[in-house]
């Protein structure tokens, strides 16, 4: 399993927010490329780079930050925040991210998302599947739609999708353990998915116990920033 460091932005610094609130923003450092850097040096391949400025203004804000890792460290970078339009999938991959994860625009937009499989294949994309009481959560969180979870992601997993984050927002940045249940419940339904689990780690256990049931990743952020699980112990998967 991969272990996905997360670094969320907001104004090119390094913030956590709990359950998608923005008044919950907790800065954690002032400068991300070093932070990617600490995560590289530490044998870590891959980042989850998130712009929030971006999925708030419905387009890339963050680009320097995204250019910066992608140019002075050689890890993978899945980005996503904003990314709602050709003219931002296609900046989001100049600027040297190795994959786009799109989540509003696959809800909002299911046409465009369809062709950007398409266009940049099922290697590049990562469908963003967050879900408020197994409803799917949209525009960071802050508006929940009718759409069932589970079935959402097998209708995009029917058209080619292979990579799915998902985040159970009731779990997100609280310390209290993820949603092992509800991942076992989707990969029982499609065992090919590489379901990468975000939301919710609280330690090296809760990461064994999402290895188990056969997670492709899994993205750790205030687990990291507040003390609870160690770069060695990330590193160590």
């Amino acid at each position: 399993m991969f272990i996905i460091p997360a670094i969320d932005l907001i104004g090119g610094k390094c913030v956590r927010l709990s359950q998608g609130d923005y008044s919950s923003k907790k800065e954690y450092h002032d400068d991300p490329v070093e932070m990617a850097k600490r995560f590289e040096d530490a044998g870590i391949q891959r980042l989850h780079l998130v712009d929030l400025d971006g999925a708030k203004a419905k387009r890339i804000v963050n680009d320097q930050v995204l250019l910066d890792i992608t140019q002075k460290t050689s890890l993978k970078v899945d980005f996503g925040g904003g990314v709602q339009s050709e003219e931002e999938i296609e900046k989001a991959f100049y600027l040297g991210a190795s994959q786009v994860t799109g989540g509003s625009v696959a809800v909002k937009k299911p046409e465009m998302f369809k062709s950007w499989l398409i266009t940049y294949g099922p290697e590049k994309l990562i469908l963003g599947a967050d879900a408020k009481d197994r409803k799917i959560a949209i525009h960071g969180w802050e508006e929940t739609t009718e759409q069932d979870l589970i079935p959402f992601i097998q209708s995009y997993f029917q058209l080619g999708v292979r990579y799915v984050i998902c985040t159970d927002v009731a779990k997100d940045g609280l310390l209290q353990g993820p949603s092992t249940d509800l991942y076992r419940e989707i990969l029982e339904e499609m065992p090919d998915l590489k379901l990468i689990a975000s939301g919710g780690v609280s330690s090296v256990k809760d990461l064994e116990e999402l290895e188990k049931i056969g997670a492709y990743g899994a993205i750790v952020g205030k687990a990291y920033y507040e003390g609870k699980v160690s770069l060695e112990e990330m590193a160590a998967f």
